[in-house]
């Protein structure tokens, strides 16, 4: 998203400073500091060099040492959620690419890296020689054109879906040219449950023949609930290869059953801490009851959903800035309420005790945000159950690409050409 990019913004961002903080550090305005980051007026050298002593200093805190047992990049981004979960075993993070600029704010704030965050992936796969070598490739790739909401509201506006969505459909074509050229030792990838079934199967068919057959990876995937680590209900699918063959089992995994999780008190701010601005307003809460009801009447199941804080709550959405009728928390005596954006970071397993997680932007973002994640927990369990076999597989030493796998670049192309053209 075609922000400018300058000198003065790597180093803030790499010392995962706000622009409140930079203008406390530098002891000048906010306007100026953002006149800085804009390009449109020249720090000095004392400027730059104190927000990079800034920017030093924070790399260096948190600098690994040693080598790490393995390095991965982190595609499609977002705020983080697959990096949490593979960093806790051990991983380093070589490459980050985010198109959306928000998410690149927040992502800035809480990984302090020595590279700057990638912008659209298409950039990548058409020169995949930009991205460093590693050993692993995380890749949310989007997953709007795949979800029902995201195909109901396609098909209300007119609008493609799946692989025929141009903007979004399509790159996990880009995902594959890049695993194509570096050949990592495994990768994961994840996706909303409805992908499975996205245009009766098809979509997701032609996902795993171009990561068995095309590639040449050995393919797991298994639909996991975010039930038992935390107080929701969302299920994601978890796709993963290794390029040689190995006895992990994914279907096998040993996952707590549901019911076992944590409740919603669990991640619930005390009620004298929560802003009344979260507090639907009387109109709002009149709308959403109305429109219950007039679904209830008619059959329908369409509505607002009420928790307390013994419920485990629905899947929260990237849309739940407009009203937040999915999880309304009640409030004994007033209207209900909308979840802070720090209790989303706690349900989605980003802020936890020991770990907080920065949330510097506005909370219509901060929803979007992690509407679009992936749950943590449910990522550190995958990691910790892949590692040792990740491990194996890395400590083999990475293959020369061979004259086929090389074809598989333009095999890929010509199945995205092919889906392309229905």
């Amino acid at each position: 998203m075609g922000e400018t990019r300058t000198e003065f913004r790597d180093l803030r961002e790499q010392a995962g400073l706000t622009l409140e903080d930079a203008s406390a550090l530098l002891e000048c305005s906010e306007r100026t500091v953002r006149r800085y980051d804009d390009g449109e007026s020249e720090p000095s050298r004392l400027v730059l060099r104190t927000m990079r002593t800034a920017a030093e200093e924070r790399l260096a805190a948190a600098a690994p040492t040693g080598q790490p047992p393995f390095r991965f990049i982190d595609l499609f981004a977002g705020i983080g959620g697959l990096r949490l979960g593979f960093e806790s075993i051990g991983g380093r993070c070589v490459f980050t690419s985010e198109w959306d600029s928000w998410c690149q704010k927040t992502y800035a704030l809480n990984f302090p890296d020595n590279h700057r965050i990638g912008g659209d992936i298409r950039e990548f796969s058409k020169s995949p020689e930009l991205v460093p070598e590693h050993d692993l490739l995380l890749g949310g790739f989007p997953c709007q054109p795949f979800s029902i909401a995201g195909v109901s509201k396609k098909n209300a506006l007119g609008r493609q879906h799946g692989f025929l969505d141009d903007t979004q459909g399509t790159l996990f074509f880009d995902t594959a040219q890049l695993i194509a050229h570096h050949r990592p030792a495994a990768f994961v990838l994840e996706n909303v449950k409805n992908l499975e079934s996205h245009d009766q199967g098809r979509t997701f068919r032609t996902i795993i023949h171009v990561l068995r057959e095309e590639l040449g990876y050995h393919v797991q995937h298994r639909v996991i609930s975010s039930e038992p680590w935390v107080p929701q209900k969302r299920e994601r699918i978890f796709i993963v290869g290794f390029r040689e063959p190995t006895t992990f089992n994914l279907a096998a995994l040993d996952v707590p059953k549901p019911g076992t999780g944590p409740k919603l008190g669990t991640i619930l701010q005390p009620h004298d801490e929560v802003d009344p601005k979260y507090t639907l307003t009387p109109k709002l809460w009149e709308y959403l009851q109305g429109y219950k009801e007039k679904h209830r009447a008619a059959g329908n199941g369409f509505g607002f959903s009420l928790f307390g804080p013994n419920d485990v709550a629905r899947t929260l959405s990237a849309r739940y800035y407009k009203d937040g009728s999915e999880v309304l928390i009640e409030q004994p005596g007033k209207r209900p309420r909308r979840l802070t954006p720090l209790e989303c970071a706690r349900l989605m397993g980003f802020d936890r005790p020991g770990r907080p997680f920065r949330i510097e932007v506005s909370d219509t973002q901060a929803y979007r945000q992690f509407g679009n994640a992936v749950v943590v927990p449910v990522v550190e369990f995958i990691a910790n159950a892949m590692k040792p076999y990740l491990l194996e597989a890395v400590a083999k030493g990475r293959q020369t690409p061979t004259i086929t796998e090389l074809g598989a670049f333009s095999r890929i192309q010509g199945t995205r050409a092919m889906v392309a053209n229905g």
